[in-house]
């Protein structure tokens, strides 16, 4: 069976910074304990983190970044993409461990194949446990964005083929 792990991330005690958490509880309550999708509240993330990422075919995290747009806009990066964004200067500290996390999967080669980030602006980031009108109101989408891609991706990933000799005439 296919193992999807959804990963929120962020400090519900930072307004919006929560948005992943918030989100991440929300999918799960959607979800009603589907067998295939384990829900974490990543919070501000820790390397015992690892493992379950590197166990994980698909990963899916939920977190708020700075994307340069009016606050509650959502934005859902893949694969390559994935990557890139996390080298990216954010808004918090937690997210550098997250490009930890995903460099120890790197390590053992167990990236998980089909990964996403969707990522929510933030509107103010200070001390407080709510969020903001604006994100409050984007995380429905965030939340269908979310189950939209776990019935989107393939059910079965199937492994890489083995790479094939190839003789002196192969260009």
């Amino acid at each position: 069976m296919t193992r999807s792990v959804i990963l929120g991330v962020g400090n519900v005690l930072l307004t919006d910074d929560g948005a992943g958490v918030h989100a991440a509880r929300r999918v799960e309550a959607t979800l009603h304990g589907r067998p295939d999708v384990q829900v974490i509240d990543g919070g501000t993330l820790s390397f015992i983190l690892a493992p379950l990422i590197a166990a994980a075919d698909r990963l899916i995290v939920i977190d708020a970044a700075n994307l340069r747009a009016p606050p509650g806009t959502m934005q859902v990066l893949f694969g390559a993409d994935f990557d890139a964004f996390l080298g990216k200067p954010k808004l918090t500290v937690h997210e550098v461990s997250l490009v930890d996390l995903l460099d120890i999967a790197r390590l053992t080669d167990a990236v998980p194949p089909q990964r996403a980030i969707v990522a929510v602006q933030p509107h103010t980031i200070k001390w407080g446990e709510g969020l903001s009108a604006e994100v409050d109101a984007a995380l429905a989408h965030v939340v269908s964005t979310v189950i939209d891609l776990l019935d989107r991706w393939p059910a079965k990933i199937e492994p890489a083929p083995p790479p094939v000799a190839c003789a002196a005439s192969c260009s």
